[in-house]
């Protein structure tokens, strides 16, 4: 059997569909480890989860200005996180090869000191996509801001990785996992390298919401509100405006709005509109008939999996890019964020409500996701990886051997 190395941002988002292919690989006999943050990967793999430090740059946890909006957010996104995050991991992550000495790393694309890492050392590693908009030409339009990331790119590789290389970190030249379908993402350009798309790694989450299930009326339809845990900085006017139109229709309908920023502060009890904290999503979305959202593509592909249309409202980074193909799926309605009143969508709301079409192209996406395999279909791509060019030992290097294996002791909450 294979050992696997995980190599995770500290991003809730991009750490939870690697914990559902992990699972199937230890259930098919692998070792699994991550290299992490220790107490927001064991608060999402569980207590039992090995996980090898990796550090974080100083104040990475600090929130983007709310106004950065487009190429300024995508600027500070890569200057002030992704860049500073590859730097501060590198080290950690070479210990953690050393220590563990995987066959594979399975690299995360905006953790790009894994895939530096593993280049130098001469390991063979695959690439997870948690989201499509690196691959999909999101930056066909704008040649400049492609070539200045390619350049931060270039120097990264320069300091962490093997400056003989040659080809883009974010894609592995063996391997791409997709946890999406081409049903969702559309026609694509010549891939960077080999791409599978395995859909969506749907795993049921560790939650602390102890949510009131009794609250939610079955003779209403229940809509569930969510800016994601990173975006709290920018969505009181956003929810405002929802709760508003949740309760202009509050005869047929009911929400469910998830405000972990508490923007709209603490709202007294109210039959129509329920503010959280925090929720059960996956369970939620079972019983829920549409889902207004930001866009983020774990939100999106899990109520599309439940066959769910929504309402999208991208804020920056890939969430255009996803909403885009929300829309061109016809899964459901795109808005304007930042222009959004009461009005504008309660109307994109009636529409996916009342229109059996999203509902219908919600289902057959999500019948896309279960055909393509989700965690069982990545772990048997993974399992060829390694079977077909097992991994060279990188050599022993007494300045990290004395690195510990952490086990992280109980949960806590992550970044998204």
């Amino acid at each position: 059997m294979s050992r696997v190395l995980f190599v995770v941002p500290p991003l809730v988002g991009h750490v939870n569909p690697t914990v559902g292919v992990a699972g199937e690989l230890t259930a098919r006999g692998h070792t699994v480890a991550w290299a992490g943050v220790p107490e927001l990967v064991g608060a999402l793999a569980g207590p039992r989860a090995e996980v090898l430090p990796c550090a974080v740059p100083s104040g990475q946890e600090a929130q983007r200005p709310p106004e950065l909006r487009g190429p300024a957010a995508l600027k500070f996104l890569w200057e002030a996180f992704l860049v500073p995050l590859a730097e501060a991991m590198a080290p950690g992550v070479e210990a953690a090869v050393r220590r563990f000495r995987p066959d594979l790393l399975v690299v995360d694309q905006q953790a790009v000191a894994g895939a530096l890492v593993a280049e130098r050392l001469g390991l063979p590693w695959a690439t997870s996509a948690t989201t499509s908009a690196e691959f999909t030409g999101a930056l066909s339009g704008m040649p400049l801001v492609d070539g200045w990331i390619r350049g931060l790119l270039g120097d990264l590789r320069g300091r962490l990785g093997d400056p003989a290389q040659g080809g883009d970190p974010r894609f592995s030249p063996r391997l791409t996992l997709a946890f999406t379908t081409a049903e969702l993402t559309g026609p694509l350009g010549p891939p960077p390298g080999p791409i599978r798309f395995v859909g969506p790694s749907i795993t049921t989450r560790p939650t602390a919401a102890d949510f009131p299930w009794p609250w939610l009326d079955p003779h209403r339809a229940t809509v569930l509100v969510t800016l994601g845990t990173a975006n709290g900085d920018t969505g009181t006017a956003f929810l405002t405006a929802c709760r508003q139109a949740v309760r202009a229709r509050a005869g047929r309908l009911q929400a469910v709005v998830v405000d972990p920023g508490r923007a709209l502060g603490d709202p007294a009890p109210d039959p129509d509109v329920l503010v959280l904290p925090s929720v059960p999503q996956l369970p939620l979305l079972a019983r829920t008939a549409a889902v207004i959202c930001h866009a983020g593509h774990n939100t999106v592909c899990e109520a599309l999996w439940h066959g769910v249309p929504l309402v999208v409202a991208p804020i920056r980074d890939d969430q255009p890019v996803v909403a885009g193909q929300v829309a061109a799926a016809g899964t459901g309605v795109r808005v304007r964020f930042g222009r959004v009143d009461a009005t504008r969508i309660g109307r994109a709301l009636d529409a996916v409500l009342d229109d059996p079409a999203h509902r219908g192209a919600a289902r057959r996406i999500g019948a896309s996701f279960r055909t393509a395999g989700g965690a069982s279909a990545a772990a048997t791509h993974l399992e060829r990886l390694v079977t077909a060019e097992p991994a060279a030992e990188p050599a022993a290097d007494p300045a990290t051997e004395a690195v510990e294996h952490v086990t992280h002791p109980g949960p806590r909450t992550g970044r998204t």
